[in-house]
């Protein structure tokens, strides 16, 4: 064989270089294959996942149609405001043993509440009695509330009888002693052609002749509070009962989420805590200035609910949420943001909601002009919290709550 016939040869054999990198190209054209594969795969199984959320923004109706109002930038803690660890030093009494004692009151040194299960109890010593019950069992469930039904404010009459306001059943005179329990105004009978849908705090006259009231809603129910709060609606009122007539009458409204009420000393005018704005008015229901209204504490560091009067002429206000400053506060965020309010409603539930909403809890002694002179704070609520009411008595705070399995006790020599 000469060399030019052993060049052909070796070139013969050449395209065997080019067969070696086909399989490399088949197993490249499988890959790309599929990477289109999971792509497709991956955008199709995103699409099933985002169409059912896409169905409820764009197809559900959300349950509230919220307002749109502005909260001032809320006032920086500092001075009086300044948080501190001093409701971690309560003690928690007769936990386990009632759930939801929002309003406290004591007859002697026998203290009485309403529970969430439609109970106002009795509680001496250690034990927790049931005195009476206003509504129907079952209860203890969301839809059973309004027949079981929730008490909610309580006070002592000056004949020594308790005075309570139910959220769905109306007020009511309840013997101490007995349990026997006499209606004096129905929920949800109809007031100036609305009806008295979400009863929730009152206050009576030294002379026991006038109760006046609060209603927070005319459109929400007690057990629907949180969309209440969002939705953030001008339909609370002020009423006023009188027990000789028996009538009711509107003293004021166009409130956004009425809730705790307390009678001045001159009886001329009660303290209204506005829950939703943050503030506490002072609305006038006799004297000259009767059915007027003005504010007396603007713009509070956290959202008011009951108010009970302190021991040194001032006023204790139970906070159960705060608008942090330094920080961040949902509500202040969405108070401008209705659509995002109305997607978090097609989303989630009251009770999801809870769950993460941030538990801090306060109270603060304020006295006249809204000066506030004294707060005890729990940040994450880890000792009291869902704190809804500070009853004093004794040299103590009791603190009810409107979710807690109990009641938090606050020595006030020692804080």
């Amino acid at each position: 064989m000469n060399d030019t016939e052993g060049l052909r040869f070796r070139r013969l054999h050449r395209p065997q270089v080019i067969t070696d990198e086909l399989p490399e190209r088949r197993h490249k054209g499988s890959g790309t294959y599929s990477g289109k594969v999971f792509q497709v795969t991956l955008v199709s199984l995103g699409g099933f996942l985002l169409l059912p959320l896409l169905v409820i923004i764009f197809i559900l109706e959300s349950p509230i149609k919220p307002d749109v109002f502005i909260l001032k930038e809320p006032p920086v803690m500092t001075g009086c405001w300044e948080p501190n660890l001093k409701l971690r030093e309560a003690e928690r009494l007769f936990e386990d043993h009632m759930v939801g004692p929002v309003s406290i009151v004591n007859i002697g040194d026998v203290l009485y509440s309403g529970t969430a299960d439609g109970k106002i109890v009795k509680l001496t010593g250690r034990r927790v009695h049931e005195l009476t019950r206003l509504g129907e069992p079952p209860c203890g469930s969301r839809e059973d509330e309004s027949t079981c039904g929730r008490p909610l404010g309580l006070r002592v009459g000056p004949n020594g009888t308790l005075f309570v306001a139910d959220a769905y059943l109306g007020l009511f005179e309840v013997d101490p002693t007995t349990g026997e329990a006499t209606k004096l105004v129905s929920g949800g009978q109809l007031v100036a052609g609305r009806k008295l849908s979400f009863i929730n705090d009152l206050t009576v006259t030294q002379d026991g002749k006038k109760v006046y009231f609060t209603d927070s809603s005319s459109r929400w129910q007690r057990r629907d509070y949180l969309h209440l709060i969002m939705e953030a609606t001008a339909d609370g009122r002020v009423l006023e009962y009188d027990v000789d007539s028996r009538e009711v009458t509107v003293l004021m409204e166009n409130l956004r989420f009425p809730n705790g009420i307390q009678l001045l000393p001159d009886e001329e005018s009660v303290l209204v805590a506005e829950t939703t704005m943050a503030r506490i008015r002072r609305v006038h229901v006799a004297g000259l200035n009767k059915g007027g209204m003005d504010t007396f504490v603007d713009n509070l560091p956290g959202f008011p609910d009951n108010i009970r009067p302190s021991s040194t002429g001032g006023y204790w206000v139970a906070m159960s949420a705060v608008r942090p400053n330094p920080g961040f506060s949902m509500l202040d965020f969405l108070s401008q943001r209705p659509w995002i309010k109305k997607l978090i409603f097609k989303l989630f539930s009251q009770e999801v909601l809870m769950k993460v909403v941030p538990r801090y809890s306060l109270v603060a002694e304020l006295h006249e002009g809204g000066v506030c002179t004294r707060s005890f704070h729990d940040p994450n609520g880890l000792v009291a919290a869902y704190i809804s009411e500070a009853h004093e008595h004794d040299g103590s705070l009791y603190l009810g709550s409107f979710r807690s399995p109990y009641i938090s006790k606050l020595d006030l020599r020692k804080v």
